[in-house]
């Protein structure tokens, strides 16, 4: 008996389809441009920030003359010193034969862009650290700014907030607007803290438990004042040891105020992402280019806390 069934008809089938549309990867959240001062730099490649420091106070006795001083002053620096690009090309051949051609060549430019973006995010918060004495409490005011996580086995613990809340008090920082930016794993240890995860000790608490901390980037409680955001971008692979306490598979944890007038660092751009693109007759193919030109340190000190835990005891 003729008629079409599966096994008759296996031409005519197509076993694998493949989609009409590209699967792109995800996106973590970029920040780093609201902790910024950003400032005109026009020409050149290095800004001189004068700075001025506070007026000495002296005792005074009747019939003596006043003793005069100088207010201390100081010179702050700053360069143009990253300079990146990213590129790539797609020959005429692969356009005549690629499917997915015009998607493949519509995802140059963002993807570019977004590859700058990140190396911008991760320079920024690298400063942090890196703008502070490695293997040192970097004291101001005899308040440590660096330290490693208080938790066992050198992970986060609650007390480090209201550590890192008495450091910026006694830096004079303003206590407003207060930021930690912490590494996923930190969000996981406070997520799991036994004062949090049992409300019965803490009914404060209650709450977190049902929803989690944070709503897309920011935690629905705040910490002994600081407002708590997660990022993938914190520096890491830090084997350091401070104050006696060793930490083997680091992660710089950031705590600072957001306070416009006290940003912790500061840069500038001396050129945004460009974006460029030229046919190469020689190699028979469209090229793309995208370049930057940017700037960034550590401008106040006094309000950096870094605060290094372990990322191995997820």
């Amino acid at each position: 008996m003729a008629g079409h069934t599966s096994s008759n008809v296996e031409y005519l089938t197509r076993s694998n389809l493949w989609s009409a549309e590209l699967k792109d990867v995800l996106y973590a959240d970029l920040m780093n441009q609201k902790y910024c001062k950003m400032v005109d730099f026009p020409d050149g490649d290095t800004l001189n920030i004068p700075s001025i420091g506070q007026m000495e106070i002296r005792d005074f006795a009747e019939g003596r003359s006043v003793e005069y001083t100088s207010i201390d002053t100081g010179n702050f620096t700053m360069t143009i010193d990253q300079y990146k690009s990213a590129g790539t090309f797609i020959t005429a051949k692969a356009r005549q034969d690629l499917f997915y051609a015009s998607q493949l060549e519509a995802a140059f430019l963002p993807k570019m862009s977004r590859a700058l973006a990140e190396e911008m995010e991760a320079k920024v918060f690298a400063l942090g650290p890196e703008g502070q004495t490695a293997s040192a409490v970097n004291s101001i005011n005899g308040a440590e700014h660096r330290w490693v996580g208080q938790g066992t086995n050198e992970v986060i613990a609650v007390q480090d907030f209201a550590k890192a809340l008495y450091a910026l008090q006694k830096a004079n920082v303003p206590m407003s607007n207060l930021v930690a930016i912490v590494d996923p794993s930190v969000e996981y240890t406070l997520n799991t803290l036994s004062n949090i995860v049992n409300v019965s000790n803490n009914p404060r608490w209650e709450g977190i438990i049902e929803t989690g901390h944070r709503t897309g980037m920011h935690f629905l409680k705040n910490i002994f004042g600081f407002d708590v955001y997660v990022s993938q971008f914190l520096k890491s692979g830090i084997s350091e040891t401070v104050d006696s306490v060793t930490v083997t598979t680091g992660v710089a944890n950031l705590f600072f105020s957001a306070a416009s007038d006290v940003l912790p660092f500061i840069g500038a751009v001396r050129q945004a992402p460009k974006v460029d693109s030229e046919w190469n007759k020689d190699f028979q193919r469209e090229e793309y280019v995208v370049t930057c030109r940017y700037g960034y340190k550590l401008y106040r000190p006094e309000n950096m806390v870094v605060v290094l835990t372990d990322t191995d005891q997820v």
